[in-house]
């Protein structure tokens, strides 16, 4: 059965960025033609796009938007994501045409709610103008959460989408678009909807509560992470009743990270490339690295961190226990920015650890692969991690992780057993400087014993991240949904 599947989400690599759901929205349009179903994507046009994308064309389609008591009126414009599928971006310059995604250093832009209602407005009004009738729409995070409330409610008796379904994908459940309760009526909502089994959120209305009542299907993006946010008020933050209620209708479906984009064997920002049987490649690239970071040349352990620089990245548990890891001898290389506290602790750390400590406060793509080519290991103390795609990553690169046993950590890297020589990593279960610190040294101590070690790399390269499982898995899903629909299968 051929799907017709439209993507909507608020970024997508290569078109616009902010972390790892770009990477993913990325990922799934490709996945899914390689099924040779039909794939639609839709995104905002921002300025990022107007300045950055070539071969964008208006597709001379005006959008009336009903934005509460007015319309807005904006256009449709389409492009290609890898050459083959058609991505139509929405263009409304007052509200996309900016610097940032959605906010700036002083916090979010106070508009949000009405940019993205405007957005899920016009990814519906986008499907007629177009003449895609798609049967599934897959939505991503709570700026297109409101899309499956459309559809149950202002577009339930509109037939150009009698047929379709909606899939709404939780990244990180702590972002959840919460905005006054006025809000509603922006959104062409009646005060029916506004009650604690729909949109309502103490006296708020919740744009992610939205995507999680409304969907046909929930999803998450790791098996662990979906158990967990059914859990505590600390791991659903506040939405962990409203999952409950649902949970035969959420999954939990693992990322995974472009091969292709992804792959030490070919990759175009590596001074040497390298595989699982023949890994003298790495050793190059861990020289140039050090070189690259202003690192003492030699065979101390180094240790690679790619991250945001706040506390859910754990940098706390780094900056409590940053003195006696230098002890250990062992080599760290950041990479990433954030919060100040840690841009200047950080740099003053860099300069009392010279040749042992390198800070780069920027995000560098070539060094980004750098690092994982040449790192021996792979840092991710995240407090909470939905996914998280830097651990798989670093094991494609025989970087080895060690990691915060929690969501999506604890689904892809395996505790290695060094009487056994299986597992790819190591896992610290508190999350406290002190547990952190007792796994690190766990970890150095294989360094030294080279057979041991290079059963741990090759471990690493061989475990499949790629996104294959994952295509198969939401494919599988989309055909229950649409089977439970429709008795005859449509």
């Amino acid at each position: 059965m051929v799907i017709r599947i439209l993507v909507a989400a608020s970024e997508c690599v290569p078109f616009a960025k902010t972390g790892g759901l770009a990477d993913v929205v990325g990922a799934l349009p490709k996945g899914f033609a390689k099924y040779r179903h039909q794939v639609r994507l839709m995104l905002p046009f921002y300025r990022q796009v107007r300045t950055t994308v070539k071969g964008v064309r208006d597709l001379g389609e005006p959008l009336r938007i009903p934005m509460g008591d007015h319309e807005e009126m904006g256009r449709l414009l389409a492009g290609m994501l890898d050459y083959t599928i058609p991505v139509y971006f929405v263009d409304h310059p007052r509200y996309f045409d900016r610097e940032f995604l959605y906010r700036t250093s002083e916090g979010d832009y106070p508009d949000n709610a009405e940019r993205f209602i405007f957005f899920c407005r016009a990814v519906l009004e986008g499907c007629k103008a177009v003449n895609f009738r798609p049967d599934i729409i897959h939505v991503h995070d709570w700026q297109t959460g409101l899309i499956p409330a459309y559809l149950k409610t202002l577009y339930r008796i509109d037939a150009f989408f009698n047929r379709t379904a909606s899939v709404f994908t939780i990244h990180n459940i702590a972002y959840q678009g919460v905005f006054p309760k006025d809000t509603l009526f922006l959104a062409g909502f009646g005060w029916h909807e506004f009650n604690p089994d729909r949109l309502e959120y103490y006296g708020q209305m919740n744009c992610l509560k939205a995507g999680i009542v409304y969907a046909d299907r929930v999803t998450t993006v790791s098996p662990t992470y979906a158990e967990q946010i059914q859990g505590s008020p600390a791991e659903g933050r506040g939405m962990e009743g409203v999952l409950r209620t649902r949970s035969h209708e959420l999954t939990g479906i693992l990322n995974g990270v472009d091969s292709d984009l992804w792959n030490p064997a070919t990759d175009p920002y590596l001074p040497a490339h390298f595989t699982k049987r023949d890994l003298k490649g790495k050793t190059l690239c861990k020289t140039a690295l050090q070189r690259r970071a202003q690192l003492k040349v030699g065979n101390k352990p180094l240790i690679g961190m790619v991250s945001r620089l706040d506390p859910q990245k754990g940098f706390d548990l780094v900056a409590e226990v940053l003195e006696q890891l230098m002890d250990t001898g062992a080599q760290l290389c950041i990479l990433g920015t954030g919060d100040r506290i840690y841009h200047e602790l950080l740099t003053k750390s860099a300069k009392a650890y010279p040749g042992q400590l390198s800070v780069t406060l920027s995000y560098d793509d070539p060094l980004a692969h750098l690092i994982y080519a040449g790192s021996d290991y792979f840092l991710m103390p995240s407090r909470f991690e939905p996914c998280g795609l830097g651990q798989m990553i670093s094991m494609r690169y025989g970087s080895v992780p060690v990691v915060h046993q929690t969501g999506g950590l604890a689904d892809t890297v395996a505790p290695f057993r060094p009487a056994t020589g299986q597992g790819t990593g190591f896992l610290f279960q508190e999350p406290t400087g002190a547990a952190l610190l007792v796994c690190l040294r766990q970890a150095l101590a294989v360094y030294p014993d080279r057979i041991l070690w290079n059963r741990l790399v090759t471990n690493g390269m061989s475990t499949d991240v790629s996104w294959n499982r994952a295509i198969r898995q939401y494919l599988e899903l989309y055909q229950e949904v649409l089977l439970s629909q429709s008795p005859d299968g449509r």
